[in-house]
């Protein structure tokens, strides 16, 4: 059977285009004499719409898309992701559902089993879990449709849900497995994903075709590489890394050209490993997640231009090339924010990195606004001590004007703290914390460097000044980050395990880590989750980034 994915670029909520995206495959599938052509899960309305769900107009487009695409199933199958109404009164009122239709008509819905209630999952909120298993025959050959989750139970030491969808189909003898998925990005889950998705096909002794989202909505990027696996669990084929896709493949048949991309992998730090280095390919991969995640926050909210505050230090340095490469180096305004504390080489820096990208570039020093707000503010002050008054009144006078030149302008203000900073609340609330979205925001600062040194592999494009001096605010005299901080080498080691790997302080003693450092960085961590829940959406690309994966109380008394 010669099978058609089509890894698109979805929009949550944008019918009309969604649907056009998908008609243009169809045609094109039915041109390549494909039998079947795939679309993802959910595919008719985004992933994933959250509450939309909840609204009967929203629910009634998705239906409106899926009977538009029955009318283009005369002369070819399609599989398409869309929410379905539970006709039972017990239970959620909506199903997660891969819709099969042939010849002009449903011919077989297959509803999600596995509904995913953990980290950015919440879909046990919205659907009702299939209990009803049953294979779709269709050209003679016996189909096993199943969505995303209902393939990751596959682990028998480690199983999460009570029923395994393929153990129940695999009892009636399928031919081939099919998977719509709408799986996220992260630099340790793409080669998991993968050793998931060839298990199942090496444990059923069937081949597998696995279609996945790819583009990214809000914090959430999705990377396709969908795959065609063979019944003994090789990748046959792998489509694209964050680009649209599309392939047609015969499961007859098995396809000797080398379509892989480069190896995919994570951090070497699991289990009594304490290290934080990225597989050599795990930083391209977080390069080019975080373009697409700037690219299509901006398409998709219709805004074309970006602002941000260039210090001469190594995150606004690696925002601006990351976002200069995702939307034009024309569309990216920087602006040197100085005080009288700011060193002259960070604005010569600054500088430098600009005329490098061809960047536009202002300078508003800021000792005006700060000094007003001294004045304002002495009568009260006193004569009490400068201290992080003052220097969070800097970082403040900075987003004011920024965001002045935002509204003025209809720029989006982009955030440009790190993991780091953020984990520990080294930041200004309504100052360097402001911003529509956060682009390094699930990047520790020992990877931000990493991904500084990759962006000059071919030749410096950030002056090395700013990779190698040490990093500062800049808010008071000869100010360096390791006044406060524990070197960022050591801090991110504890912040990963702590943070990533769930590990309490016990285990981090246990790990090598002195007690008082883990129990001042813990505290600091903790206490500091009021800011977090205050912070612009971080574009994610670890396991668990700071957002709505990783829900911690505010006035919570653990370890503080």
């Amino acid at each position: 059977m010669r099978i058609a994915l089509a890894q698109i670029n979805y929009h949550i909520g944008n019918f009309d285009d969604n649907l056009s995206k998908m008609e243009a495959a169809v045609a094109k599938a039915i041109a390549d004499k494909a039998d079947l052509v795939v679309f993802a899960e959910l595919a008719v309305c985004g992933y994933p719409p959250r509450d939309f769900l909840e609204f009967a107009d929203f629910i009634e487009r998705c239906q409106a898309s899926v009977k538009r695409l029955e009318v283009l199933s005369a002369d070819i199958g399609i599989i398409v992701g869309s929410p379905s109404v539970n006709p039972k009164i017990e239970g959620k009122n909506l199903h997660n559902s891969a819709y099969f239709l042939s010849g002009g008509k449903t011919i077989g819905v297959a509803h999600k089993a596995l509904l995913p209630n953990y980290d950015i999952f919440d879909e046990y909120r919205y659907f009702e879990p299939n209990t009803v298993f049953e294979c779709i025959v269709f050209k003679g050959k016996k189909i096993a449709l199943t969505v995303c989750e209902d393939l990751w139970d596959i682990d028998e030491d480690d199983k999460l849900y009570v029923i395994s969808p393929m153990q129940e189909l695999a009892k009636q003898q399928p031919d081939l497995m099919i998977n719509i998925a709408a799986s996220p990005f992260d630099y340790e889950h793409a080669a998991e994903r993968e050793r998931v998705l060839r298990k199942n096909a090496s444990t059923y002794k069937l081949p597998l075709l696995y279609v996945n989202h790819v583009g990214a909505q809000t914090e959430l990027i999705f990377d396709g590489g969908s795959v065609f696996v063979g019944a003994d669990g090789e990748v046959n084929s792998r489509m694209k890394f964050f680009e649209e896709d599309f392939a047609v493949f015969d499961t007859e048949k098995v396809i000797d050209e080398d379509n892989s991309p480069p190896k995919v992998g994570g951090v070497t730090a699991g289990g009594g490993d304490t290290s934080l280095a990225l597989e050599d390919n795990s930083i391209k991969l977080i390069h080019d997640a975080l373009l697409l995640g700037i690219k299509d926050y901006f398409k998709k909210l219709g805004f074309t231009k970006a602002i941000l505050g260039l210090s001469g230090g190594i995150d606004s340095a690696v925002t601006l090339v990351l976002a200069a490469r995702a939307l034009g180096a024309n569309n990216v305004l920087s602006v040197m924010l100085p005080s009288e504390f700011s060193t002259g080489h960070s604005v010569s820096d600054s500088v430098e990195l600009c005329q490098n990208l061809k960047s536009e570039v202002y300078n508003i020093p800021i000792e005006k606004p700060f000094n007003s707000f001294r004045e304002v503010l002495a009568p009260y002050f006193q004569d009490l001590p400068f201290n992080v008054a003052e220097e969070n009144m800097q970082a403040r006078s900075r987003a004011v004007i920024l965001m002045a030149l935002s509204n003025k302008f209809g720029y989006i203000l982009l955030n440009t703290s790190n993991k780091s900073e953020a984990a520990v609340g080294y930041g200004t609330l309504y100052g360097d914390m402001c911003g529509g979205i956060s682009v390094l925001g699930d990047l520790y600062k020992t990877q931000v460097y990493e991904l500084a040194r990759y962006i000059n592999k071919n030749g410096e494009v950030i002056p090395e000044n700013i990779i190698t001096k040490a990093p500062s605010a800049e808010l008071r005299p000869n100010q360096k980050d390791s006044d406060s901080l524990p070197d960022y080498d050591i801090l991110d080691k504890v912040l990963y395990q702590y943070i990533e790997k769930r590990q309490g302080p016990r285990e981090l003693i246990a790990m090598g880590f002195d007690e008082a450092l883990v129990a001042r960085v813990l505290k600091l961590v903790n206490m500091n989750e009021y800011k977090r829940h205050q912070t612009p959406p971080i574009l994610r690309v670890s396991a668990k980034a700071f957002g709505q994966g990783r829900r911690l109380p505010i006035v919570g008394k653990y370890l503080s």
